[in-house]
């Protein structure tokens, strides 16, 4: 019953603390101007991406009108080279180009946090290996590569899609999280666990993992910029899947379907413009959701 007892009061003290550091971080969070922008225009995108079923005003699979309508009361932005509406286009792309974003960080992150805490916490040979590892995926040209592994895996799919930007996108991670469990695992109580005879799971489990879980955080805004920018690049060259709408096949759509000559010799700037702002906008707000962030975990910035 004692042994019950003091399981459920170090739930529930794991639980308050927490509940305070959240409320520590939301009261610094909101001091930051830019980073409530950042958070406000992040939210609003997120927002239309969950309803983006119930906001479009039409299918964006249908044909809806005559090929590159100018904007007008009826279509917001126009329609395509096939008569689908743009507007509606970009509400059910900006899911897509969300999700994939986010997926695609997540596996990075996860990823780059292993091997940077499992080679950091190691350290020794299994160290180095990681290390020179890394190194070299660092060094390799993202991009190139990138379009050279969707070629290998020989498909179009946004699945494929994840998983390249995922093998590519970690070394990042790995280098900063290893160079914090460095740091930690030096520190006293590191150390006390490693006398009374704690295992290394456990350490990892209760001391490192716990303790650069804000580098994570942080780590994965830059991630969901950093994937969402190689998701538009790769299906602006016309790698992503031609099966789903998303920011970047729009603007791949208007680049061989005729946006940039078809409306009367001029370009369709209705169809072009509004895909490279929605991109922008979503990069600058978790740019600065990001700096934020930094800035919390790091005092020194604050202070700047």
């Amino acid at each position: 019953m004692t042994e019950q007892k003091l399981v459920v009061s170090r739930t529930r003290m794991r639980f308050y603390q927490i509940i305070k550091g959240a409320r520590e971080f939301a009261s610094i969070y909101k001091r930051s101007k830019p980073g409530l922008l950042g958070l406000a225009i992040l939210l609003f995108f997120i927002f239309t991406a969950v309803f983006a079923p119930f906001i479009s005003p039409y299918n964006p699979y249908t044909r809806v009108d005559r090929p590159l309508r100018p904007p007008s009361n009826e279509y917001l932005l126009g329609t395509n080279d096939i008569g689908q509406d743009i507007f509606s286009e970009l509400i059910h792309g900006t899911r897509v180009s969300l999700t994939i974003g986010f997926l695609a960080a997540l596996c990075t992150v996860v990823i780059g946090t292993l091997v940077g805490v499992v080679s950091g916490f190691l350290g020794g040979s299994v160290d180095e290996v990681l290390m020179r590892f890394t190194d070299v995926i660092m060094i390799l040209p993202t991009i190139p590569l990138l379009v050279l592994l969707m070629a290998i895996f020989g498909r179009q799919s946004y699945f494929i899609m994840i998983l390249a930007i995922s093998i590519l996108g970690w070394p990042g991670t790995a280098r900063m999280v290893r160079s914090s469990t460095l740091s930690i695992k030096e520190r006293a109580y590191v150390e006390a666990s490693k006398a009374i005879g704690a295992g290394e799971g456990h350490i990892i489990a209760k001391h490192i993992l716990p303790n650069v879980s804000p580098l994570i955080m942080a780590t994965m805004i830059y991630q969901v910029a950093g994937a969402m920018m190689s998701e538009a690049g790769l299906s602006f060259l016309g790698l992503g899947d031609p099966g789903h709408k998303s920011w970047g096949m729009v603007l791949h759509y208007a680049q061989t379907s005729g946006g940039w000559y078809g409306n009367q010799g001029y370009p369709a700037w209705w169809w072009i413009i509004p895909p490279g702002i929605l991109i922008a906008l979503t990069i600058a707000s978790l740019v600065l959701i990001g700096q934020t962030m930094e800035e919390i975990i790091n005092p020194r910035l604050r202070r700047r």
